[in-house]
């Protein structure tokens, strides 16, 4: 078959109109489960500070004679804690031309990049919070505060490497770092151990999070060593969302923004961020310097550790 002679078609056109769909199309992950399971709180100041409190330990000889005269026990002062507030943020700018021209998927450029800006700093937050080894930070004119990770905080329970240095933060206060070891594997032996750690310590962690590789392993753990494949519905499973311990129910989560090394038992209600005061995710119109305007999307917040013996870790897993 050829084309007739003198058909017009559209590789010689000239005027046919474009055709651009009105949808836009993201796959980038903004799911952020550990700031999405944490309580929020208010800070009133860049040193945001609480309180824990420890019980003195049982004493199996508690004994006392009838009609004794009975001596004050010792008090158990609480402990007091804190942590940085952390300034991050992004910014979109948008030239006065681009605002004023025809846009497909969006009707403002300004407020659509605005948007994305608001998501991409989210992704920031979890990655600081829970995927970065950091130590609080108390900045100066030159360097910017930094608030202390997760990492900086969990030492009670923990499973880690034998070899290669390494070692828990020295003390739970967000002062140091967690020492990354040679990497081992994560075992179902592993997590027990944490998690028997934790329940003595009087702790109830609910979730358990992993990177992608580790979600993985955790799938072939006892009692799913093998796929299941479930004939009336024809689908096969071969993955864990929740686990039962011998100390209770426990959610597993793939969480994108954490070190794929690490692990994390955690008891989410004994965390939280705490935002200074109107400083949560806002957007500040900054002055106009030239034909563009331009939106500062800003967050200044501190991680708070309730207590972090209700958490743990199983840490230096390799990832691979």
């Amino acid at each position: 078959m050829s084309l007739p002679t003198s058909t017009f078609v559209t590789y010689s056109a000239v005027g046919n109109r474009e055709d651009l769909s009105d949808m836009i199309y993201r796959i980038d992950p903004v799911d952020t489960p550990f700031m999405s399971g944490v309580d929020k709180e208010k800070a009133t100041a860049v040193n945001h500070e609480w309180q824990t409190q420890a019980l003195a330990a049982a004493d199996n000889s508690n004994a006392q004679l009838e009609g004794d005269d009975p001596n004050t026990n010792t008090t158990t002062p609480t402990v007091r804690l804190g942590n940085l507030c952390q300034i991050s943020y992004k910014v979109a700018r948008v030239s006065g031309t681009q605002q004023a021209v025809d846009h497909a998927g969006r009707d403002n450029e300004l407020a659509y990049q605005e948007m994305l800006k608001g998501l991409e700093l989210k992704r920031d937050l979890e990655t600081i919070l829970c995927g970065t080894n950091q130590a609080k930070v108390a900045g100066n004119t030159t360097t910017p505060r930094k608030s202390a990770s997760v990492l900086s905080w969990v030492l009670s329970n923990t499973s880690k490497g034998t070899a290669g240095g390494a070692a828990d933060p020295a003390a739970a206060d967000g002062m140091g770092t967690r020492t990354d070891g040679t990497q081992l594997a994560f075992t179902e032996v592993r997590l027990k151990t944490v998690l028997s750690s934790i329940w003595g310590n009087g702790g109830k962690p609910g979730t358990i999070m992993t990177g992608a590789f580790n979600k993985q392993v955790f799938s072939t753990f006892t009692g799913r060593s093998t796929a299941i494949e479930e004939s009336k519905s024809k689908k096969i499973v071969a993955s864990v969302d929740a686990y039962e311990s011998d100390f209770g129910k426990l959610k597993v989560v793939a969480n994108r923004f954490q070190r794929p090394r690490d692990v994390l038992v955690l008891e989410l209600d004994k965390w939280a961020v705490a935002y200074l005061n109107g400083r949560n995710m806002i957007s500040i119109p900054l002055a106009k310097t030239g034909d563009s305007d331009r939106r500062q999307i800003l967050a200044e917040y501190a991680l708070v550790a309730r207590n972090e013996k209700a958490s743990g870790g199983v840490f230096d897993n390799t990832s691979s």
